[in-house]
């Protein structure tokens, strides 16, 4: 047990921010948290000391250990466990205690929800949080510094002397996100995030979602909590407005909003009332993500009004026994095509989410995605490599399926291993997806005659079995890091620039 004897405590964020491994020469940049963020408000705000190490790539043991101890000594130190981080955070925890022997160390964030006893059975982790964890935490500060036993602290488990675990309930929610400060943006080099270097503030309004798409996390993480109805929540419309209003005194340069609300028009009636106080008090440029099912073209005519730029969706896949099978989201090909005409009438450029290599999808399957997006005349497209998160119902189709290896490296490209849709044509796909995007909207404008020459003569390039894939997926990845490093250079160098160049774009789309 600690015992703090009346000093605060103090607590060290650990937060693994890096999806590309190999970024050595990074020095800035970075994404913000809305979760470590708000953690360190409540702390804060009960008089505890909060502080970050952001590590923005995969760090070496000397390079860790120097800027561990270069942060100074800590009571507590926490760790933000994604499911791709999690090895790395096990090498980071090994070489944490290494250091200071006698810290305490709790885990947190999505991982540790989906599978705690994975994270607590992790040599030198004492303690990990399931679930919402600013006010688990504030107690747990709090009992240190009061010397109180704090092993009985809801949604915290405990491991004992003897290795086994303490694990005690999940507290409720509550339903009201304003009992939850404004974040503290202050815990990051906000100035130097990747997006507030392109003036682009990312902020969130709600936690949660009500929807059971089988790919994603949330849906176990709902059924964690005694009152799950009370998941998805948003702040009040006016508490929102504050939560901007705040942010933009910090960082007036701020000229862009990016609202990353899992879905920003979940609850119509918040949506409705939001909107038009954004429209007359705040009226950035923003952008944010959506459903085809619950839209309107009223609602897209106000959210052009009140500044939204771009929007993002959630396509998924362009096969629709594959949504509604296996994603369990049951919109159509013509629900999608006719919503996306209401953003072309209002001039709002629209970027579609898309997942390859789903259990049982092959290459024929996958092309149906690129050719949902041509018809929709997606302006952007983000493919991703899906991941088996654990605890999924897709996880565990995969595992049925036996696409599943017993482990997937943090290197690891394409996690399944599927005979029908090898790794090669999985990177195929997500690399010249909006290659082949482009050519079918051309396709699909030509005469009809013509347009069904020129698209068997696309599916033949992508299909067929004389295709390089392998040739193919190494010249991409040769052109995308040139591309990225160009990239990176606009916004860490020339930022004016790239956001010039980011608006040109996004009008030239909008109106196309």
């Amino acid at each position: 047990m600690i015992d703090l004897k009346g000093r605060h405590a103090r607590m060290l964020l650990v937060y693994p921010d890096y999806t590309d491994r190999d970024l050595r020469g990074k020095m800035t940049g970075g994404s913000y948290s809305e979760g470590l963020a708000s953690i360190s408000a409540v702390l804060k705000q009960g008089g505890h000391s909060v502080e970050l190490l952001h590590l923005l790539y995969l760090h070496e043991e000397e390079e860790f250990k120097k800027k561990l101890k270069d942060k100074g000594e800590f009571d507590i130190i926490g760790f933000s466990v994604r499911t791709t981080a999690f090895p790395d955070c096990q090498t980071y925890i090994k070489w944490t205690k290494e250091v200071y022997p006698d810290v305490f160390i709790i885990c947190g964030s999505y991982h540790c929800t989906l599978v705690p006893e994975e994270v607590l059975a992790v040599e030198g982790v004492d303690c990990v949080c399931i679930g919402d964890g600013e006010y688990a935490e504030l107690e747990l500060c709090d009992a240190m510094r009061d010397g109180k036993d704090y092993t009985n602290i809801e949604s915290l488990w405990f491991k004992n002397e003897d290795g086994s675990f303490k694990k005690n309930p999940v507290r409720p929610l509550f339903p009201d996100l304003e009992r939850i400060p404004i974040p503290d943006f202050d815990l990051f080099d906000y100035a130097n995030l990747d997006s507030v270097k392109v003036n682009t503030a990312i902020v969130m309004m709600s936690r949660g979602c009500f929807y059971n798409c089988t790919y994603c996390g949330n849906s176990q993480f709902r059924n964690v909590y005694p009152n799950k109805k009370y998941y998805a929540r948003f702040r009040s419309p006016e508490n929102g407005i504050l939560y901007l209003k705040t942010l933009l005194s910090k960082y007036p340069n701020i000229q862009f909003i990016n609202f990353r609300d899992a879905i920003f028009n979940m609850f119509p009636d918040w949506f409705d009332k939001f909107i038009e106080l954004y429209k007359k008090e705040i009226h950035l440029p923003f952008t944010g993500n959506i459903r085809f099912d619950i839209l309107t073209e009223d609602t897209v005519r106000r959210m052009k009004e009140a500044g939204c730029y771009t929007i993002d969706m959630g396509l998924e896949s362009g096969d629709q026994e594959m949504r509604f099978k296996y994603l369990k989201r049951y919109q159509t090909d013509e629900m999608m095509i006719n919503c996306s005409k209401w953003f072309h009438k209002y001039g709002i450029a629209q970027l579609t989410y898309n997942i390859i290599g789903l259990p049982h999808e092959d290459i024929h399957k996958a092309l149906k995605t690129i050719k949902l997006n041509a018809k929709m005349k997606s302006d952007r497209v983000i493919p991703n490599i899906f991941y088996p998160y654990p605890g999924t119902k897709l996880y565990e189709t995969a595992k049925e399926a036996g696409y599943l290896p017993e482990v997937i490296s943090p290197d690891c490209r394409v996690p399944l291993v599927q005979k029908q849709f090898p790794e090669e044509q999985v990177l195929f796909i997500e690399a010249y997806f909006y290659h082949f995007v482009k050519r079918y909207k051309w396709a699909y404008a030509m005469p009809s005659w013509l347009g069904k020459l020129y698209e068997k003569n696309l599916d033949f390039r992508v299909t067929s079995k004389y295709v390089p894939y392998k040739t193919y997926v190494f010249l991409h990845d040769v052109y995308a890091k040139i591309r990225n490093g160009l990239k990176d250079t606009l916004v860490d160098h020339m930022p004016s620039l790239y956001i010039k160049l980011r608006k040109m774009k996004h009008k030239k789309k909008a109106k196309g």
